[in-house]
């Protein structure tokens, strides 16, 4: 599979496990805190898989930026965080450090 696939599908399951800690409440709640285990080994076995080929550096600033936009635009639907311009203008950068990094 391409790196760049896993990459993405880490970063996603980062997002997951990202919201999976809100859910859990501290781990106190056993179904969601076993979920965010679960997405979270995985998203780093992913990320380490896709590093066997692509520059460590690269990689998991990608893995991160992902993780971080995913997690932003999901908080807004799951939680209603607020959207204002400063938020949006936050998400368009770490998508242009993300593009700039992949084809660099």
């Amino acid at each position: 599979m391409n790196p760049w696939v896993i990459v993405v599908i880490a970063g996603l399951m980062e997002t997951g496990w990202a919201l999976g800690l809100k859910y859990s409440e501290g781990f106190t709640k056993l179904v969601p805190a076993a979920v965010t285990i679960v997405l979270a080994l995985g998203s780093f076995y992913l990320l380490s898989v896709a590093m066997k080929s692509l520059p460590v550096g690269t990689a998991y600033a990608v893995w991160v930026g992902i993780g971080a936009v995913g997690t932003a635009i999901a908080a807004v639907f799951l939680f209603q965080e607020p959207v204002n311009l400063m938020r949006v203008m936050g998400v368009l950068l770490i998508l242009a450090g993300i593009a700039a990094l992949k084809f660099a």
